[in-house]
């Protein structure tokens, strides 16, 4: 659990400022559960520069709750929480101060949004939080006042979850829930789960990730995993401590989420996803009278492959699926075994390729016609699909034919500029594993829309 919070101060000497505003919002990874805004009356004049900055002067704050009307509330929305603030090292020692001058030791974990995006989000031209969040597409109000800033910093600290790929905000979170003595039970891991589309991250008692996950349905899994009576399953119920998730909306992107994170984390228990999952290949060969065949054979780094299948039924059904659709022949495709024309030319689905009755340029124009429409070789185009909720949505871009991220945007803030879209993007690996999974993806599902450009 977090606690996001902004401080606006009446300025003047170190440790003697005085606090005029303070929000704060509890936030627990996916919405904001939590939250306090208040003026403070400082008891002090404020610096006239800050009254410009902010707009607030001492008139508004006469009225005002001081600091230790509201330090009970801010002790109890804070408690067993991380403190995240735009320069934390600011608005914690600010807080601490305060709390020192009614003799209350105030400490609490802290992490830091400017050094987090200086780490995650590399090479920005700034890092203060108006022209970061500007950067980002973020649309922030009432800037520099604590609630406008803090929701700001709620929306920038959301972002910086999804681009944490090796997840050291997410275990850093577990491992302060560790210290503070919790044990949760499997019914009340299940029972905080949603029944939506995302990733999990299963955790031990050290905070360590165990095994990480994706589904259209995180609860209904997880309980699977709880009740399952493999081996993998009963060693997972002994050492899981606690669960967290992370909500994609998006199916492809928790496909492509879950294969890098696996290979970035190694989880215990992801062994056989640590290597890639497509075991089987589609590949074209030219046979010796000068036609294309479509071949299903084991994935040989070796070869260019076209597409790539989990199992081999998987590919069977989908090659049979492409050869009707393009009119192919199930005998050069090795689905028909037969000296002489396959059975689907004797039903006239077939036009006689495997008896020379059409002509090789033909036939391969279909096939090349496939070989297009799957590859995304030097394409280059937007994937957009629902988001996380009803006004959100998510986009995978792919720039001269890699995968180069996704990102989730509001409907209120339209993407109509690849350039700011590159802005928010979270950058993924582009690899065998990532390419056949967004492949596999079109063949199967229908998206929002692709946009090429």
């Amino acid at each position: 659990m977090y606690c996001i919070l902004d401080i606006e101060t009446t300025g003047g000497q170190f440790n003697e400022e005085g606090i005029t505003e303070i929000a704060i919002y509890k936030y627990d990874g996916h919405e904001v559960v939590d939250q306090f805004i208040s003026l403070v009356n400082p008891e002090k004049e404020i610096q006239p520069f800050v009254v410009k900055l902010t707009g607030i002067n001492n008139a508004m704050l006469r009225s005002a709750p001081k600091f230790y009307e509201v330090a009970k509330r801010i002790i109890e929305i804070t408690q067993d929480c991380i403190v995240v603030a735009h320069n934390s090292s600011f608005d914690y020692r600010i807080l601490r101060t305060e709390f020192t001058r009614l003799g209350y030791d105030f400490i609490r974990p802290t992490l830091c949004t400017v050094e987090l995006s200086k780490k995650l989000i590399p090479g920005m031209e700034s890092y203060s939080l108006g022209k970061l969040v500007r950067a980002l597409g973020i649309p922030v109000t009432d800037r520099h006042r604590a609630s406008g800033d803090a929701l700001a910093t709620v929306k920038l600290f959301k972002l910086l979850l999804s681009k944490d790929t090796e997840k050291e905000i997410l275990i850093s979170s577990i491992k302060a829930e560790i210290k503070s003595g919790l044990t949760p039970k499997l019914l009340d891991i299940v029972e905080s789960l949603p029944y939506k589309t995302g990733i999990y991250y299963i955790h031990n008692e050290k905070g360590d990730l165990i095994y990480i996950g994706k589904s259209k349905n995180i609860k209904k899994r997880v309980n699977q995993h709880f009740t399952g009576k493999t081996n993998k399953c009963k060693k997972i119920q002994l050492e899981v401590f606690a669960v967290t998730y992370e909500e994609t909306g998006s199916e492809l992107i928790a496909l492509l989420k879950e294969s890098e994170e696996i290979k970035i984390n190694k989880p215990i228990y992801n062994r056989a996803q640590r290597k890639s999952i497509f075991q089987y290949a589609l590949y074209e060969v030219l046979d010796d009278n000068g036609y294309l065949n479509l071949r299903l054979q084991k994935a040989d780094g070796r070869k260019k492959e076209i597409t790539a299948f989990t199992t081999l039924q998987e590919g069977k059904n989908a090659l049979f699926r492409i050869t009707e659709k393009y009119n192919l022949c199930q005998k050069l495709n090795g689905l028909y075994e037969t000296q002489n024309g396959c059975f689907q030319h004797k039903i006239k689905e077939c036009n006689g390729a495997c008896l020379g009755l059409e002509s090789p340029e033909e036939y391969n124009q279909r096939v090349e016609d496939f070989i297009n429409e799957m590859t995304f070789e030097n394409n280059n185009m937007i994937i957009i699909d629902r988001g996380r909720k009803i006004d959100e949505r998510s986009a995978v871009l792919i720039e001269n034919g890699i995968y180069k991220g996704y990102c989730f945007y509001d409907l209120n803030y339209q993407i109509t500029n690849v350039e700011v879209l590159k802005n928010i993007i979270i950058p993924m690996q582009n690899n065998r594993d990532t390419r056949t999974i967004i492949q596999s993806y079109l063949r199967k599902n229908k998206v929002l829309k692709i946009v090429k450009f």
